[in-house]
């Protein structure tokens, strides 16, 4: 399983000869970022806010490639062709499963007016690794399994600060945690207290710069 991170929660995940790619967004977008969009299988998107969903490159990109993600999307981006899914949902894709499961995004008043009422995550699973990327999410009681997680850290009512993410990944199991959703200024992660609460948990993680690929055996 290959993995490249783009900006703020952006994954390409490439395994069994196919490219799946999580929330393509419109933070930091880059023009030379649409080719590589353009080749891939599927689109899976958690949530309407447009650093998860950039839909007007979506807009453009090869109709073949099958966009999945939940109505309420699909009410804001009427545009976009969705193929709408919901939590406890199974995706096929030849060898490749992906579970569409739960996710809470946070709120503050900043976010008055623009509430994520419908948020999901995804779990793929390629038959070697089990990947979860939970969208921006607040901590819930689940029984989820992966190998890799890849997890907001930022907090600020809208995601897990570092220690409910810390704790989250141990209870998930995975042997690596890839932080995430970093790139907005405002809302800037506290690379201090990551480190503390990660060592502190001893849970191993890593950050990504942008464009970075890291492979998984």
């Amino acid at each position: 399983m290959k993995i490249t991170k783009y900006p703020q929660s952006c994954l390409l995940i490439e395994t069994k000869g196919k490219k799946i790619l999580v929330d393509p967004g419109n933070l930091k977008y880059k023009e030379e970022y649409f080719d590589i969009w353009n080749n891939v299988d599927i689109i899976l998107v958690t949530h309407k806010h447009p650093d998860h969903c950039n839909a007007e490159v979506l807009e453009k990109i090869n109709s073949n490639i099958k966009i999945y993600s939940t109505k309420e999307v699909q009410d804001e981006y009427k545009n976009l062709n969705i193929n709408i899914v919901k939590e406890n949902d199974i995706l096929k894709l030849e060898d490749i499963t992906i579970e569409v499961v739960h996710a809470v995004h946070g709120y503050q008043p900043l976010l008055r007016g623009n509430e994520v009422n419908e948020n999901v995550g995804y779990i793929i699973n390629d038959g070697e690794n089990r990947l979860y990327t939970t969208s921006d999410t607040i901590c819930f009681k689940n029984d989820y399994k992966a190998d890799i997680l890849c997890i907001p850290v930022t907090g600020h009512g809208v995601t897990m600060s570092s220690f409910e993410a810390a704790l989250y990944a141990k209870d998930v199991g995975a042997t690596l945690t890839i932080l995430i959703h970093m790139d907005n200024p405002a809302f800037p992660p506290d690379f201090n207290y990551i480190k503390e609460m990660f060592e502190k948990y001893e849970v191993e993680y890593t950050i990504l710069e942008n464009e970075e690929t890291i492979e998984i055996e």
